[in-house]
């Protein structure tokens, strides 16, 4: 088997753990490429040759490797015989992991004689993958780190750099240059603790200082405060001036584009004052956060953007505030070499194309902590990896995570308070209280305008406020309205003191069909609940049409629907944009089936889009039971029928009623019967798919689709 990262799988190591990297014997040569075995005549196999060895509380599985038809990955040597005598295994080496040629049946396969806890299984396993897929899911051997050294200048006496730490610090950047080209420690800094150390400490500052052009800078703020805790950004931006001011003073550069957030406060979950004061001040392009979407687990942390500021992951070291010295490590010294040697430091590495470490100034005064951790990082990925270590400056470090991962450019918010952490470091002004409780998610003209009046009729319940552009609708989910966060959507409710009822809800119809909604919704609003309103989908096809049509649409208006809903692949953009905002929502199972992928199906209500029309009152009952409302309305009382209008209104006083607008309710021509019958047809599966599921739900089929159903027998 080739190995592509690890830099020797034919390999001598004893079969133990705590090893340091220095203690390891000269590597052996790279083997062949097993690949070119694979032509050999296939041979009966005979079984597997294998024994098993309990060493030192562990179960390991050692392979016979002098077999025709497999080849040696990994070699163990054991310490003396006397380590599993009852096997008679003397200090030779042993197979712990064999490739299987394939030769028998024609899949190759990589065998692990123990779990993948010991690191260079791990390692071993990467390339596996790589390997047996042809590469199909590898990993690239560049490796982009950058090193955050947080907090300069911040500190109490005692924990702070001296004249001795600033040069070590300068000499060890020089050194892993030559390893890691260009490599520069990023240092934040908070001003206002300039000279507040010791003598010694002091002299420290200035020397630092004294090297301003030898390493990157980035702000803190001025006093290592928490920008979540402040609502006004003017006051972030006075804090951050004076930050400026001192760089300028100082010749600490004020164009790297990048700051980080003492604590990770008002990055994620944003803090829309934050992200405004840092454009306005210092123009940033970048900051980094551990919070995204949460702390725990570190693989999981991700990038996104937002505002035009680019945020990127950062990764655990296994360095803190805390963490100043050796022998008082938590878990003692063994476990910080643990980390730097095949542990999760070396792992993160591994598996990250790209790694920001967060580090301390703490860390590199007192016994330098964060120079002996990233001094022996590179010493054991150089020696056990082929692994190409590189950096870059903050903003092109941006610009190469989202040029690998483009897909996360698209944030996905999550409701705050459903995470400690987050909510520890969210302004205290904000409440998750003004989320919504339940949304009307469409599909378009289906009468989900009706619905969104009547349910605001009820005394238990609060619609969102209207907004100018889109009327009643927010399309928060759906479309540019998600970039500008949770800030902006939560804008369009009440402060709960402000309101009777904090049973808030929206209707946007358009996000039924859409295929990020459900995903967007259900990291926000886990616990929402959701009401679909489904008409005859040929129906509701036309009457897209026609509503087009009444917009003046001039491609509705150019074509026919009969064009319009048969245009084949060939037909102009336009007119098939127009076909699938027709055709496409009526797909109904399809739709339903993807948000039933994000929420519990009693979570979800599907109404009868005709019986809504006829019978509002009796729907309403239903709706009603669904949401667990603790005061009933009686809406046979509450609803009366305008027969000028032709549908159900608000009764007010003196008999009067408060109908929708005049754009609902408008007369069409019918349809003509072609078109139906070509639409029937074109439904019916869909209509068969969204039966079964309504049934597996436990729902109601509606009294259209059980019409359409009969039709098809």
């Amino acid at each position: 088997m080739t190995a592509q990262i690890a830099r020797c799988v034919f390999t001598t190591t004893p079969l133990r753990h705590q090893r340091k990297a220095e203690e390891e014997p000269a590597m052996s040569p790279r083997p062949p490429d097993l690949t070119s075995l694979i032509d050999r005549r296939k041979r009966r196999l005979c079984p597997t040759r294998w024994k098993r060895a309990i060493y030192r509380g562990e179960d390991w599985t050692v392979f016979q490797s002098n077999h025709s038809t497999y080849e040696a990955v990994l070699l163990a040597k054991t310490k003396s015989a006397e380590t599993i005598p009852h096997l008679s295994i003397d200090a030779a080496l042993h197979t712990t992991v064999v490739q299987d040629l394939g030769l028998h049946d024609g899949i190759q396969r990589v065998l692990f004689g123990n779990n993948l806890n010991f690191w260079l299984h791990k390692l071993v396993f990467v390339d596996s993958v790589s390997f047996l897929t042809g590469k199909r899911l590898s990993l690239p051997l560049n490796r982009y780190v950058l090193v955050d050294i947080d907090d300069i200048f911040v500190g109490k006496e005692g924990t702070r750099m001296k004249v001795e730490d600033v040069k070590e610090l300068y000499d060890t950047q020089n050194e892993l240059r030559t390893h890691i080209p260009n490599f520069t420690f990023n240092l934040g800094f908070s001003g206002k603790f300039f000279h507040t150390g010791t003598d010694a400490e002091d002299e420290g500052d200035d020397l630092l200082l004294s090297y301003v052009k030898q390493f990157w800078w980035f702000p803190h703020m001025w006093s290592h405060m928490q920008p979540h805790l402040f609502h006004n950004q003017s006051v972030l931006a006075e804090q951050m001036a004076l930050n400026r001011k001192f760089a300028v003073e100082h010749g600490i550069p004020t164009d790297m584009g990048y700051a980080v957030a003492p604590h990770h406060s008002g990055v994620y979950p944003i803090h829309v004052q934050l992200y405004e004061a840092w454009k306005q001040i210092w123009g940033i392009k970048v900051t980094s956060t551990e919070e995204y979407p949460h702390l725990k687990p570190a693989r999981f942390r991700r990038g996104f953007i937002h505002g035009g500021i680019m945020v990127l992951p950062r990764q655990t070291c296994g360095l803190f505030t805390h963490t100043i010295f050796y022998n008082e490590y938590p878990g003692g010294p063994v476990e910080l070499d643990k980390i730097i040697n095949g542990g999760e430091l070396f792992l993160t590495v591994l598996l990250n194309p790209i790694s920001i470490f967060m580090t301390h100034l703490s860390n590199y005064g007192n016994d330098r902590l964060g120079l002996y951790t990233f001094k022996h990082l590179v010493q054991f990925l150089n020696t056990w990896t082929n692994l190409k270590l590189q950096t870059l400056p903050p903003v092109q470090l941006a610009h190469k995570y989202f040029q690998i991962f483009p897909e996360e450019k698209d944030p996905l918010w999550q409701d705050p308070c459903e995470d400690k952490r987050h909510k520890d470091i969210w302004s205290k002004e904000k409440t998750c209280d003004r989320f919504p409780k339940l949304l009307i998610i469409g599909p378009q003209k289906t009468g989900t305008t009706a619905l969104y009046l009547f349910l605001g009729m009820h005394p238990d319940l609060s619609s969102n406020y209207p907004s100018s552009e889109t009327f009643e609708e927010i399309q928060f989910f759906n479309g540019q309205n998600y970039h500008k966060g949770i800030d902006w959507y939560m804008e369009y409710f009440p402060i709960p003191s402000n309101t009777t009822s904090d049973f808030y809800f929206e209707k946007s119809a358009n996000y039924f069909d859409s295929e990020v909604v459900p995903r967007r919704v259900a990291a926000l609003l886990p616990k929402a609940k959701l009401i679909t309103i489904l008409i005859n989908p040929v129906d509701r096809a036309y009457s897209w049409y026609q509503h087009q049509r009444a917009h003046d649409d001039p491609v509705a208006l150019k074509y026919t629907f009969q064009e319009v809903i048969t245009a084949g692949a060939d037909a102009p953009p336009k007119l098939r944009a127009l076909q699938s905002r027709s055709l496409v929502p009526g797909w109904y199972s399809t739709h339903i089936e993807r948000w039933l992928n994000h929420f519990h199906a009693n979570q979800i209500l599907v109404l009868d889009g005709k019986l809504l029309r006829a019978e509002p009152a009796n729907v309403m009952d239903s709706v009603q039971k669904f949401l667990g409302l603790a005061n009933a309305v009686d809406y046979h009382k509450t609803l009366g029928f305008d027969a000028k209008k032709g549908f159900w209104c608000q009764l007010l006083d003196g008999g009067k009623t408060k109908c929708l607008g005049k754009s609902k309710g408008r007369k069409y021509p019918d349809m003509d019967s072609d078109s139906r019958s070509f639409l029937a047809d074109y439904y019916r599966d869909h209509n068969i798919e969204l039966s079964k599921l309504l049934y597996k739900m436990g729902q109601t089929l509606p009294t259209w689709l059980r019409e359409e159903l009969q039709n098809t027998r």
